[in-house]
């Protein structure tokens, strides 16, 4: 009786695991003795965004490997298209310099999700590279990252065919001028790597139309592009992004607050994919059985996550804004830095302070304040004690410059020269082909496909 019970939820649980729930009552504890120990399921944690447990069987999903030996893997990534600015830098950027060094981690520019709005077709090529050139400027170091530039999912609406080139080029020279560094990482553009595209394939076979309609993001893009300027990319974009995650068997993947959902649904389609095609069923095909995807985890940067408008302390900094003075760009000059900082959304109260509900604008300056000076709460709220905001500004300005200028200028020396660059592109996607092959092979293995 206890084996057919636990066999029905684990057909319930893989099925429908948002619907699902696997309690911990000491009832239910003291009875899982009785049950075989290879039968049971390991639970997973419970996501805080929608309430719900992950259940995978207990075989890996990789060869066995002793997990101290082995660094968890991260995958993360930043759209070619639009500058690339503050909220960036601060909230993934930087917190991938210090990755690089304590995980195996690759780092998008993800040019195919660049085309589901509109976009210049004639700068995505260009906006590529100096993305990748600012990647590693801003220190990222190749020998210990995959940096992918993902301007594929760019193209789900309307967009500029001129400038997609130039947007992936430019997005991976910053990737490169903020410090990821090619002795530690692989940066490399995601159209040239094949396997995200069949993989996305795959994975849409398996994905129910209803997950995609409840996404937000899909349902807000529409609305605002309108009808006639949505194509299918746009609605199938969460799979896409699948696509990248579970392409390299993720183990975290830093998101944003307006990511979660998305990678909500990666986690619950990689469970279905393990449920319907894994386990026995792929080791009677001649696999190696257990499970095809890892199932990731959410991984939520600390200081920096959300960095907020300049115009509007209750918005996020976005690329998308229409006016350029709610962002402070990575390549912004010295003037155009002090202008917006001089102009910014301040208050009328007294002082200066962190963590007042009233007071967005202030806790986001001097925020931001403290990630470029590497400064702790308590220094910059003694720093700033007497100050009002005609003191602070400049002082925010010149330390905002000061960070910002060294990260400059080995972007301009990353993206004049192309060859380098390109190089650098053509060897990470190399790399990242090596893993992604044997990805996509086990899942066409696991779905049945007729290998030549």
């Amino acid at each position: 009786m206890g084996r057919t019970l636990v066999s029905q939820f684990l057909n319930l649980s893989n099925a429908c695991p948002r619907f699902t729930s696997y309690g911990t009552s000491p009832k239910l504890q003291r009875r899982l003795p009785m049950i075989d120990k290879n039968y049971l399921p390991v639970v997973g944690s419970v996501n805080s965004h929608r309430c719900y447990c992950s259940v995978s069987t207990p075989e890996p999903a990789v060869s066995e490997t002793s997990s101290t030996s082995v660094k968890k893997r991260i995958v993360s990534g930043v759209q070619p298209t639009g500058s690339i600015h503050l909220g960036n830098y601060l909230g993934a950027i930087k917190n991938w310099v210090s990755l690089q060094d304590k995980c195996e981690t690759l780092f998008f520019i993800v040019d195919l999700h660049a085309i589901t709005l509109p976009y210049d077709v004639q700068q995505l090529s260009k906006a590529t590279r100096d993305t990748a050139a600012l990647y590693l400027a801003c220190g990222i170091d190749t020998s210990k990252c995959y940096i992918q530039a993902v301007y594929i999912s760019q193209i789900t609406l309307p967009y500029d065919v001129q400038q997609l080139s130039k947007a992936t080029r430019d997005t991976a020279a910053l990737y490169l001028a903020c410090g990821i560094d090619t002795s530690k990482a692989s940066v490399f553009v995601q159209s040239h790597v094949r396997a995200h595209v069949e993989l996305m394939w795959l994975l849409s076979s398996a994905t129910p139309i209803g997950w995609l309609n409840r996404m937000i993001q899909f349902k807000e893009k529409s609305r605002k592009a309108g009808d006639e300027n949505v194509g299918v990319a746009l609605l199938t974009y969460p799979v896409l992004m699948a696509s990248d995650i579970l392409l390299y068997q993720s183990d975290l993947v830093p998101v944003g607050e307006d990511q979660k959902q998305h990678l909500e649904l990666t986690r619950e389609l990689a469970e279905r994919v393990n449920h319907l095609y894994g386990g026995r069923k792929w080791k009677k095909l001649g696999g190696r059985g257990g499970s095809i995807f890892k199932v990731p985890e959410p991984l939520i940067p600390p200081a920096g996550a959300r960095v907020m408008s300049l115009t509007d302390g209750l918005s996020k900094m976005s690329k998308s804004a229409p006016s350029d003075q709610s962002r402070i760009n990575l390549l912004d000059s010295k003037d155009a830095i002090a202008n917006k900082i001089k102009r910014c959304k301040t208050d009328s109260f007294p002082g200066l302070e962190f963590d007042n509900a009233d007071r967005p604008e202030c806790n986001n300056l001097l925020s931001i304040y403290q990630i470029i000076t590497n400064k702790t709460k308590e220094e910059v709220a003694q720093e700033v004690q007497d100050m009002n905001w005609g003191n602070f500004k400049p002082v925010l300005t010149d330390a905002l410059i000061d960070h910002l200028e060294p990260i400059q200028t080995r972007y301009e020396e990353i993206i004049s020269d192309t060859g380098y660059l390109d190089q650098v592109l053509a060897e990470g996607a190399s790399k990242a082909s090596d893993i992604a092959d044997k990805t996509v092979s086990n899942v066409y293995q696991a779905m049945g496909f007729l290998r030549r």
